[in-house]
């Protein structure tokens, strides 16, 4: 090396102020300090021009020079003393100035260090000094590698273990958010991409090799192909479906997740194309009942999977605008299931559905049509000759006359659209039929997709021999038609069936919580109604002809039934009639309310008046609210005290009496609710009267003291004993929890008009700790025995908040307590919702939302965790506008929007909620109030791509987008959708 070195041999790499500054030998590429390429770092505190060879020279001999090491870093920068001899080399100094090492044979000139000199001489380290220092990340490495050698210990010896393989896949997951060989730093989006795709590619090889030892097993090859969907084409992947369905056509679970993969399917999706499906499912599993299909035998739960596989079918078709042909689904079931000749019962369903032909196309009269008698009857008369001509009735009501489609003209084009649309929607719903009587022919028919043919359905028929789930057909049928008849779909079914809001609507709730009735708003809605996102979801009935429709499906239906089937059907009528009525009293309709409630009451006393419901309290109890609600208080009243009189003394014994008995007492309490401490005495009277042997009589005055203290004896006794048969070995009679929770609601609400909230309180924990400390084979009815209890706690707690000043603090612990048991619970998550809201503070509500949603698989709590946070928003927005101007905020809350947007884009990658519609209108109609119209198309179209059949979504499109209307419809012409009014009849239109 140069004593000095030569400004004229070195040139300027790069110089910044404040940074380093690099030079190096000419001709050399290399950095950082190498005594045999002369290359030199330091830094710099000059300006970014090139030094001449004097500041290069004067930087070689600066006493302050900082050297760096090869990546730039500064390894010494204290000041030397400036030496006056020329310095023969450029002294590198060490961070803690360590002395030199020792001159010997191996390290002639001393410039090894220890290290080093032991791995020229073939030695390694001590054991001490080789241990690396016991830091964290390295002991979560340590106990992920023990956990992987751990599963693959026991794959190896349990390869039979499907479960076990399901774990080690789910481990991965683990793997990549743990520090280790898969853990990325933030910000490096390519190298993250990369390690998600070893993840994925690591699953893959595990689920190989557990398909290799559990060729048969449907769960492992289900995981794989949503695995696969990662990877593969769409079309590659509907092909391995293909394959495993074949392998696998017995399997129920299966076809579920095989239609929901081809109905998600944007781009090979089509109306038709799903609907031949749903066909080619439900017969093939038909085929497998019947025992066609003889290699592979009928799996337990088949009949039950089948009927959700049918209800989802019949939901599909009116999503997608084709009400028609889910209309006759149902009608045809109805006939194929309660009206089958017993000449064709013996045969398997294929042969059943031939015959079933020739009744479809004789142009008989069908289920809700006027006149039908069904597939029986005609197949009886075809065997005498036909039917004998009757001629038209006289009487018969002309055909309603539409509405005028278009009324405004001058209103935007895609406005005109959308209200023609909606009302052709709610007006043809029903298949069209020619009218024989008017001579009408199928050509008469304006719009051919009226007509439904039997190729649309035959393949959908099945057959239901469980009376129970015949039953449930004809609930589901008309709550299909808006009829609230209790009945709620299967899970899975449920979340592709949501497309409206009402599951938020809890006015009713709020207003009269011991008394509401529950109108089973589930977010799905009912044939005919396609409204838009956030209108009101109050049951306004269908058209003339559609009301006589539903009502020709309860003459049909009625002596299909008996017994307590049937009393539920008439309860299900009048109920119907009642929702109406409640809706006359919301919007002040005085007029409409007066004609509706004068025909509720006729036709609660015409089914009052049949034999088989004369005892029926379940009526009785539905006229006397009916009463109650058209303010006709002392005629309820007579009609409560005449139902309870007419029972004996069977008091606490029937379920029936005891809810008769229950509303009675609520809406006395809640007309003259307790204050002070005094109870109202009509209540507790009849609270009382339900526990003594003796007939019932009217309220008189006061209930003395002792005559409370036997009835709370007498409920005492009542529930000990119930919970005494629970432990015993004996099963106990059929109705023995819905007598559990009627006994129990009656215990409660005694209590507490009597004693106080909190001796309510204690009957619920003592129910509740005896149920859950019981076992019992029939957990279906135990949990739905706490839930009911559960509900009447809650509500009880709610009613007492509003009469009474109390803290919510119970009431918030007993709601969070009952949620985390039933997330599922609509009415507990609206009173949670509505309890929370009245909080400054969000984040408990926020933490309890947090930790559901982490635990349960359901729906309700993302859609609920939504709801909560946008009516935070609300608040606060109207907060800060007053007015249309822009005021200071009194409740500071940030970040509000993007909370929201993340709990949707959370809640649409979860199982269920991706081919939900209601979370993507949802999530649409949340985004276009903000404005933000690119990002809000970016989400219809990527909602289309996870529920193209949703014609809601469309439709929202349209209302939110005008300008995109023409291609909107388009799309929808393209997938089949049902468009009533194409755009070029809508020309017409505005024309004439």
């Amino acid at each position: 090396m140069d004593k000095k070195p030569d400004p004229a041999n070195w040139e300027y790499k790069s110089l910044y102020r404040g940074d380093i500054a690099r030079y190096k030998r000419k001709g050399d590429s290399c950095l950082g300090l190498n005594p045999k390429k002369q290359c030199i770092s330091w830094e710099g505190t000059s300006t970014e021009k090139k030094r001449s060879h004097k500041h290069i020279e004067r930087y070689f001999t600066k006493k302050s020079v900082g050297l760096m090491n090869v990546d730039g870093l500064a390894v010494s920068s204290q000041p030397e003393a400036r030496s006056l001899e020329p310095l023969s080399f450029i002294p590198v100094k060490g961070v803690d100035d360590a002395a030199p090492p020792a001159t010997s044979w191996l390290n002639p000139l001393g410039i090894y260090d220890q290290a080093t000199t032991q791995w020229l001489q073939g030695q390694g380290p001590s054991e001490q000094e080789s241990r690396p220092p016991d830091s964290q990340p390295d002991r979560e490495s340590a106990l992920l590698k023990a956990r992987v050698e751990e599963f693959n210990r026991k794959v190896r010896e349990n390869p039979r273990d499907t479960e076990l393989w399901m774990a080690f896949v789910a481990f991965q997951d683990e793997l990549m958010r743990s520090p280790g060989l898969y853990a990325v730093e933030e910000g490096e989006p390519e190298m993250r991409k990369r390690s998600l795709r070893l993840v994925l590619e690591k699953k893959l090889a595990i689920l190989e090799r557990a398909i290799e030892s559990n060729p048969s097993s449907v769960d492992l090859k289900l995981a794989k192909l949503k695995l696969c969907a990662e990877f593969w084409e769409p079309a590659t992947l509907l092909k391995e479906w293909q394959k495993l369905i074949f392998l696998h056509p017995n399997n129920t679970a299966l076809w579920q997740k095989y239609l929901l993969f081809c109905q998600s399917q944007f781009s090979t999706f089509s109306v038709s194309k799903i609907q031949s499906l749903y066909g080619k499912c439900l017969s093939t599993l038909s085929a497998v009942r019947d025992g066609s299909i003889v290699s592979h035998p009928e799996l337990p739960g088949t009949e039950e999977a089948m009927f959700a596989l049918f209800l989802q079918q019949c939901h599909f078709l009116r999503q997608a605008g084709h009400s028609e042909k889910a209309v006759s689904l149902f009608q045809a079931m109805v006939d194929f299931t309660f009206f089958k000749p017993d000449s064709v019962k013996g045969l398997p369903t294929k042969g059943q559905v031939e015959f079933f032909e020739p009744f479809w196309d004789s142009g008989e009269p069908r289920a809700g049509e006027k006149g039908a008698r069904g597939w029986r009857a005609w197949m009886h008369q075809q065997e005498w000759g036909g039917w004998v001509a009757v001629g038209a009735d006289d009487d018969d009501e002309e055909p309603e006359d539409e509405d005028q489609e278009i009324g405004d003209k001058t209103l935007p084009r895609w406005q005109i659209w959308l209200a023609a649309e909606r009302s052709r929607d709610h007006r043809h719903w029903r298949p069209w039929r020619p009218d024989k009587a008017r001579k009408q022919t199928e050509e008469d028919c304006e719009d051919p997709e009226r007509q439904v043919l039997f190729d649309d359905l035959g393949q959908s028929l099945i057959q239901l021999s469980s009376p129970d789930l015949q039953f449930q057909m004809m609930a589901a049928f008309l709550q299909f038609l808006g009829v609230p008849s209790g009945f709620s779909p299967p899970t899975p079914c449920l979340y592709l069936a949501m497309d409206e809001n009402s599951i938020f609507d809890s006015e009713l709730y709020d207003e009269k919580p011991l008394t509401f009735l529950d109108l089973c708003c589930s977010g799905v809605g009912c044939v005919g109604r396609m409204e838009p996102l956030g209108g009101r979801h109050w049951p306004r009935g269908p058209s003339r002809e559609g009301e006589e429709f539903i009502r020709n499906v309860f003459h049909l239906a009625l002596p299909l039934f008996a017994g307590r089937e049937r009393s539920q059907l008439c309860v299900s009528w009048l109920r119907y009639e009642i929702t109406k009525v409640i809706w006359c009293l919301h919007t002040k309709n005085k007029k409409r309310l007066k004609s509706q409630g004068k025909n509720c009451k006729k036709l609660a006393k015409n089914l009052l008046k049949e034999p088989d419901n004369r005892n029926s309290f379940c009526l009785w109890q539905q006229y006397a609210h009916l009463e109650w609600l058209l303010g006709n208080t002392e005629d309820a009243r007579k009609v409560f005290d005449a139902a309870l009189g007419a029972a004996g003394s069977r008091g606490l014994g029937d379920p029936e009496l005891c809810e008769l008995g229950l509303l009675y007492a609520a809406l006395e309490a809640e007309l003259s609710p307790p204050v002070g401490g005094a109870a109202p005495a009509r209540a507790v009277h009849v609270l009382s009267g339900l526990t003594e042997r003796r007939p019932y009589g009217p309220c008189t005055g006061q209930v003395s003291a002792v005559h409370v203290l036997k009835a709370r004896r007498a409920y005492e006794h009542a529930l000990q004993d119930w919970l005494g048969e629970r432990r015993g070995p004996d099963p106990g009679p059929p109705d023995r929890f819905s007598r559990l929770v009627s006994l129990a609601k009656c215990f409660m609400l005694f209590q507490y008009l009597t004693v106080g909230v909190d001796a309510a309180g204690r009957v619920y924990e003592q129910v509740f700790a005896g149920l859950r400390g019981s076992v019992s084979a029939e957990a279906a009815g135990l949990e739905g025995a706490l839930e009911a209890v559960t509900l009447m706690h809650t509500s009880l707690l709610r009613f007492h908040g509003r009469v009474a000043a109390h803290p919510l603090a119970p009431l918030r612990q007993a709601l969070s307590e009952a949620l985390r048991l039933y997330p599922g619970n609509q009415l507990l998550w609206r009173a949670y919702v509505q309890i929370q809201s009245k909080s400054h503070s969000a984040s408990r509500t926020r933490r309890f939302f947090h930790a559901i949603t982490r635990s349960a698989k359901l729906l309700e709590p993302w859609l609920f965790a939504i709801e909560a946070e946008r009516m935070r928003k609300r608040l606060v927005d109207a907060v800060q506008r007053v007015d249309g101007r822009e005021v200071h905020a009194t409740l500071p809350e940030t970040g509000l929007t993007h909370r929201i947007r993340a709990l949707f884009e959370s809640a649409v990658r979860s199982d269920h909620g991706s081919q939900c519609p209601l979370l993507w209108r949802m999530y649409l109609n949340f985004l276009v109030s903000l404005g933000n119209k690119e990002r809000s198309k970016g989400v219809f179209y990527k909602a289309l791509q996870n529920c193209p059949w949703a014609k809601a979504l469309y439709m929202d499109a349209v209302e939110y987008f005008p300008d995109e209307m023409q291609e909107v419809v388009d799309l929808m012409t393209e997938k089949e959708l049902r468009v009533r009014l194409p755009l070029e009849e809508l020309e017409l239109l505005l024309e004439d």
